[in-house]
This record gives C-alpha cells, structure tokens and sequence, in this order.
C-alpha cells in the first residue's frame, strides 16, 4: 500500500506553542500543573505528566507554583483568581483563540448581542462565551437559531476549529432576520488548510485515517469531513488501533491528522500502515 499525507497535517502552532510553554515551565523546576488537560490529546497530555506537569481540574487544586492555561483559554476571573493566590501563571491560550476572545468583548461592549457558532461544552466556546461578559448564543448550525434572535443587531464570532461551512449557514440564516450583522470569522487559517486538504485527499484514496484524540473537536471534524467523501474512514489515537481488514483490497491510503496532534503521533500511524500493507504481500 501507498501512504499519502496530507499537505496540511497535524499539531499547529497554538498546540506547538502550548507544549512548549509548558515544557519550559517544567523545565525552570517547581510545581507545575495545567488548567485542564493542556490540549485535546490524551497521549501528549501523558507525556506531560512524565515530565513533571500535572493536570488540575480547578484554581483550587494547585496550592502553589506555575499554573498554565491550556490552548483552549479561559474566564478572565480565573486568571485573576491564580493571580489573587499567588500563583506563578503562564498563559498558553492560542493566539487565534485571543482574538475570538477580544471581538466577543468588543462586541458587548458595544451593544451587539453576540452569537458564537461552536460547541456549547467546549472549552474554547465557554472562555469566549466569558469574554462576551456571559451572555451570548452558541449555536452549531442553522436549525439551532431560536425563531427569535436576541436582538435586531447581531454580533457573531466562531470557534477557531469549527468549518467555514457551518459559518457561512448561520450567517446566511441571521442575514434576512436583523439590521445590522457585524461577523468576525475567527476560524484559524491553519484548521481552514487542514480541512480543506483532508476534503481533498479524501476523495483521491481508497482508506483514509485520521490520527487525533478522540476528544479533540477539530480532529472529530476532520473525520467528518473525511466521511462526507469517502465511505472507508477511521479515526484513531494510535497505530495500535490498526486493523489490517480496513485496508483489504486498498492501494492508496491517506492519513491526516488534527490540530492537536504532534507529528511523531502521525509518523508512528504512518510506519504501522506501511508495515501492513508488507505483512499483507
């Protein structure tokens, strides 16, 4: 069997970034520990651990030390709340989540009633949902837009991992129903390529794996994606959840793999592939 990688795949630099910041963290000595698994990768998280940083469910639990804000972000009152104990905070939040953060602030602010497309129990979503001083409307699609808007001045934002095709539905939808719309697409331009380039390598292969924690949001999109176009897709963490009978009769395989997932993850997916596809001549 062949392996083809898509062009755009794996960890981004908000993770890349995340990681290393606690990485240096654990490195200066001390207690160190996250606010929350650090990214949605189970296996990385772990690795974290071997070096020292500990996950923590809440402000509460660290007594001391460094406490770093995962990717995803968070309330501001946390960070205040750390800061009022005398915590040492490194704030890992992804860039492209900060801005999300800051045009949901601005548009309260101003007056607009914010609406966040995304994932109502993500991470990402509730910090941004704080930003916007707690009152917002998240929706995921269309269908989910009450039969009344909040309001005839309309404010919208997104999760930095969601598709532009879910924001483009809820913006065509709240067009003909308000006076004024003011959107910010804050989809990372990184999550747009991986998307678009697993849509593409779809539907040139006959299997199509998909490498990311199983509770990592972009990841399960990916797979969405994947299987809008082909019927033969499989997400998994890692190679050892390879079954040779996915592949029976294939020639060419793809692999991806989510924002949050490090490129030795998907090297050791790729190798166990290759691996199979030998054992099977």
């Amino acid at each position: 069997m062949r392996v083809i990688v898509a062009k755009h795949a794996g960890i981004c630099y908000g993770v890349e970034r995340a990681l290393n910041l606690a990485g240096e963290a654990a490195a200066a000595g001390g207690e160190v520990r996250t606010l929350g698994p650090l990214i949605h990768n189970p296996q990385a998280v772990q690795a974290l651990r071997e070096q020292g940083v500990e996950v923590a469910a809440g402000v509460d639990e660290v007594s001391g030390g460094t406490l770093v804000i995962r990717s995803h972000g968070v309330d501001p009152a946390v960070i205040a709340l750390a800061e009022e104990r005398g915590l040492t905070v490194v704030d890992a939040t992804c860039p492209f989540v900060s801005t999300a953060q800051r045009h949901a602030a601005d548009l309260a602010q101003q007056g607009y009633s914010v609406v966040i497309v995304g994932e109502a129990e993500h991470p990402e979503v509730e910090g941004i949902l704080a930003h916007a001083g707690g009152h917002a409307l998240i929706v995921q699609r269309a269908a989910d837009l009450p039969a009344k808007v909040p309001s005839r001045r309309i404010g919208v934002v997104v999760q930095t991992t969601q598709s532009p095709s879910r924001l483009e539905e809820v913006v065509a939808a709240l067009l003909p129903r308000v006076t004024e719309l003011r959107v910010f697409n804050t989809i990372c331009s990184a999550t747009a390529q991986r998307q678009k380039a697993a849509d593409e390598l779809a539907r040139e292969v006959d299997v199509m794996v998909v490498v990311g924690g199983y509770n990592s949001g972009n990841t399960t999109r990916l797979a969405e994606i994947c299987q809008a176009v082909n019927d033969r897709v499989h997400h998994v963490e890692t190679a050892a959840e390879l079954d040779l009978a996915w592949f029976e009769g294939a020639s060419v395989v793809g692999v991806t793999g989510g924002a949050s997932t490090p490129a030795e993850q998907i090297r050791s997916v790729i190798a166990a592939i290759e691996a199979l596809g030998s054992n099977d001549e």
